[in-house]
């Protein structure tokens, strides 16, 4: 019995002593390489353009920052809780605030959704930036502007003070043809307190948990651990002149 105690206390000796030998097992959740399954859609439309932020990182800019208006449409990888930011742009001369050559006072309008059910509306957190004309003049318009905040849009970023975003309806904003082509249902469209003289807009939100209630897995610590069976490669490697080798 002293020897088999002896031997067990040499053990447990041994693996307080070589701690990254627990620490180099890869949690259970991510023992396996994310598919396409596991994203979700992202539907974003804003009048004129947009950036978005997922958890820090920019995962879409509007490609077009001005007209036709479009719909933006990626595939994202949840993680949550997740903080979503974004910066909703109305084309506007940035010294008048107006636009088509200094003629009209534009508006602006921002919405999306997403696969899990995640929708903006007067929830979300609205900050404004720049506006103009300011008081709405057109006879002598000017623009006045604020700095934008140090990484506004990470998910540690204080947005306690800032305001609630304002739902607008579809008659107020006026969207075009590719939004009524996309899935925007139960998604409101949202901007600061004035959608017409405020130019940029700055959103967040936090998503603590999926809205469809849906069980996902958290794909955030990927590039810390050795998926099982790793994928190599992109297909099947070809020979020389380009054949395909032979199946076994």
């Amino acid at each position: 019995m002293r020897r088999y105690l002896n031997a067990l206390a040499c053990l447990l000796l041994g693996l307080s002593q070589t701690p990254s030998l627990v620490a180099q097992q890869p949690p259970a959740a991510t023992l396996r390489k994310p598919r396409m399954d596991d994203t979700i859609k992202a539907n974003v439309y804003a009048d004129n353009s947009f950036k978005l932020y997922i958890n820090g990182e920019l995962v879409a800019v509007d490609s077009i920052k001005f007209v036709p208006h479009n719909v933006i449409s990626v595939d994202i990888l949840p993680t949550y809780p997740m903080t979503i930011a974004a910066m909703g742009i109305d084309n506007a001369d940035p010294k008048t605030g107006m636009e088509y050559a200094n003629t009209n006072i534009g508006d602006g309008g921002f919405i999306l959704k997403l696969g899990d059910g995640t929708v903006t509306d007067a929830s979300w957190k609205a900050k404004k930036i720049s506006w103009g004309p300011v008081g709405g003049d057109t006879k002598n318009p000017r623009v006045e502007s604020i700095p934008i905040p140090d990484n506004w849009y990470s998910v540690s970023f204080d947005d306690t003070d800032w305001p609630q975003a304002k739902e607008y309806s579809e008659e107020t904003v006026g969207p075009k043809e590719p939004f009524f082509e996309h899935d925007f249902k139960g998604a409101k469209f949202i901007w600061s307190d004035d959608v017409l003289l405020d130019n940029i807009v700055l959103f967040r939100t936090t998503i603590k948990s999926p809205p469809d209630g849906k069980e996902r897995i958290d794909f955030a610590n990927l590039t810390n651990v050795v998926p099982q069976n790793p994928q190599r490669g992109g297909g099947p490697r070809r020979g020389p002149g380009g054949q395909r080798p032979p199946r076994n």
